[in-house]
């Protein structure tokens, strides 16, 4: 595996949390920087040495909701 892909949200109590595609792996964080932290981490812990991607890739989801 090259890479991964993380879906990142904005939680609702504030802050962010983020989850693999594909594989189980989620975490969250208050700030960006401590859930980037976090990703690295968690990708650390869940795949054995020689099995960890290259690459992870952060896909940033947001939603508003406009009223007319």
């Amino acid at each position: 595996m090259n890479e991964i892909i993380f879906l990142i949200v904005d939680a609702p109590e504030g802050g962010f949390s983020a989850r693999a595609l594909g594989e189980s792996i989620f975490t969250e964080a208050d700030t960006l920087d401590e859930l980037r932290r976090n990703i690295r981490d968690a990708v650390d812990c869940h795949f054995d040495d020689g099995r960890k991607p290259g690459i992870i890739r952060l896909h940033f989801v947001r939603e508003e909701v406009l009223a007319t």
